[in-house]
């Protein structure tokens, strides 16, 4: 069944889903999702076909108008994984369905349980005023914008395809909501202040923008990315009544995307290395779990320029540029290590580091008002875990991509 019908039921079993996963519990955003028609904000999608690795990239894409596509389409979008949306920056009004060769995703919809879990924590209400910064299709400002009401959820987007892409579906919901091109670095002064601002971009540290306009009582949730994919941090900020800024940041197992010129690591091209000479075995003393997520975040701090290949056999941990990694086994009791930098004694040393401080998950942030190094730390006292936050990333501003800077119903006595 692919008609409206077929959407509802894709998209209430899709709901049951993550309520059984324990994933969603708040019953206005569970209300919200069975109300919004995900195939008006996701018309398309992308699926790759060529292996990981392989370049240029094969893909085919499905069109959800199209007979001969729209079962696996609907499948897809309600799947809960992350649907990818657009090539190189292309423009989203004229895409062919079918086969197409080379070029890389500059634009996707988020894993929908990381969609969830982060409405929920910021804990939307009727009448808030909601920032969306990086809005992409709009999946996270549709929701926000049933949660809160018409008129009171903004979003800002970077590429113009993507903005004008996004608005156009957003109206086709009449869901009030507006979108303006931008940089998200900037947040949207034009508005502020916000009850509630949701960064779906990953960042090195909280920009000022977005503590200038963040309401009184008003919370802000981002991931903080290092040059490392793969620990990422989720930071949430509240306003306090006295006008100071309070900061929790929490290990988690995935993040957002980071921000437009940061360069992450990568661990692929050291494979054929890796697999031609593993490492010499020795014993180790560590054996952390994958959900010890306080552990890993620090260690992509305090033990930095690690990335993880989360598609190696084993824990694979890998210095890239220093010829060095670290390969778990044969056995639990040993390692292989190779290259000029020991790679797991770092992260023995951050490990035993963290269970002397008490094997901390969440960590204190420390975000000043009129900026200033923004300082991490698990507590107090001598065994506490501590880092300071690195600077957004000098990086030149792109110039968005051709497209309406916000929808002209959606104009207001602020020049955007």
């Amino acid at each position: 069944m692919t008609g409206p019908e077929g959407a509802y039921r894709a998209r209430s079993a899709m709901v049951d889903r993550l309520s059984t996963d324990g994933v969603l519990s708040d019953m206005p955003l569970r209300d919200a999702l069975l109300r919004l028609p995900r195939e008006v904000l996701l018309p398309h999608a992308y699926v790759r076909v060529s292996g990981p690795g392989t370049e240029p990239i094969d893909w085919r894409l499905l069109d959800g108008s199209h007979p001969e596509d729209r079962q696996e389409w609907l499948d897809l979008i309600h799947s809960g994984e992350s649907v990818l949306l657009q090539r190189d920056g292309e423009p989203l009004d004229a895409l062919a369905r079918g086969p197409v060769t080379g070029g890389h995703m500059t634009s996707m919809s988020t894993y929908l349980p990381a969609t969830v879990e982060a409405l929920q924590a910021l804990e939307l209400s009727t009448g808030q005023r909601y920032l969306e910064l990086g809005t992409g299709p709009g999946i996270s400002l549709a929701l926000a914008a049933a949660i809160t009401g018409p008129g009171l959820a903004f979003g800002v987007e970077r590429d113009g395809h993507m903005a004008a892409f996004a608005q156009q579906n957003l109206d086709c919901l009449g869901s009030g909501a507006a979108v303006a091109v931008g940089d998200a670095l900037d947040g949207q002064e034009a508005r502020a202040p916000y009850d509630r601002i949701h960064s779906g971009i990953g960042v090195p540290r909280v920009p000022e923008a977005w503590v200038h306009q963040l309401a009184p009582g008003g919370r802000l949730l981002t991931t903080l990315v290092t040059r490392t994919p793969s620990w990422p941090g989720q930071l949430l900020a509240t306003r306090t009544g006295a006008g100071g800024v309070e900061a929790v940041l929490r290990g988690r197992p995935r993040g957002y995307r980071p921000m437009f010129g940061h360069q992450w690591l990568d661990a692929v091209p050291m494979r054929p290395g890796i697999k031609a000479a593993p490492g010499v075995p020795r014993p180790t003393r560590l054996a952390p779990p994958d959900d010890a997520y306080g552990f890993w975040l620090a260690a992509a701090y305090l033990a930095p320029g690690l990335v993880r290949d989360f598609q190696a056999e084993t824990l694979t941990i890998v210095a890239p540029g220093e010829d060095s990694w670290a390969v778990a086994g044969p056995d639990e009791a040993t390692v292989r290590v190779h290259g000029p930098r020991d790679v797991w004694a770092e992260l023995e040393d951050v490990h035993v580091r963290w269970v002397l401080a008490g094997r901390p998950d969440a960590y204190r942030v420390t975000v000043p008002e009129g900026g200033g190094p923004q300082h991490v730390s698990s507590g107090t006292g001598a065994r506490a875990l501590q880092w300071v936050l690195p600077p957004l990333a000098q990086v030149p501003r792109q110039p968005a991509a051709p497209g309406p800077a916000e929808h002209p119903t959606h104009r207001t006595e602020k020049a955007l």
